[in-house]
């Protein structure tokens, strides 16, 4: 079981403004932030669903990941992964497919796909029936 992931980001600021804006459609929000003179290295922002008080998502201040990587977010419905496309999109992220049903991956495969200010491939995904 993955307790926590994240990615490393080249504008720290940039990216946790697109994060913070892009997860809140999924009732995810900032949860945590430390400076380099707290964690010894660099400026980190955790993120996680507010209720549980717990980020699961980390981005940190560096060089980015290469090559980029892709995370998928749970949504609970089709609604929330369209607010997310919708709220990235507008957070300054690029369209790397809309929301729709991916029937290849399972019938019910519901997802959206943004590229984040470095290019990481970051989805929002719902697997229950409409």
């Amino acid at each position: 079981m993955i307790d926590h992931t994240g990615v490393f980001v080249s504008d720290f600021a940039k990216s946790k403004a697109f994060y913070e804006q892009a997860l809140s459609a999924i009732g995810y929000a900032k949860l945590m932030e430390f400076p380099a003179s707290v964690t010894g290295h660099t400026d980190v922002a955790g993120f996680g669903e507010a209720a549980t008080g717990k980020p699961d998502f980390w981005i940190s201040a560096g060089t980015p990941n290469q090559p980029t990587l892709h995370i998928a977010f749970r949504a609970g419905n089709r609604a929330l992964v369209d607010a997310f496309h919708q709220a990235a999109l507008q957070a300054g992220g690029r369209d790397n497919g809309g929301p729709g049903l991916r029937t290849h991956y399972h019938p019910d495969y519901y997802g959206a796909f943004v590229l984040d200010p470095d290019g990481h491939n970051i989805e929002a995904v719902c697997h229950t029936p409409e």
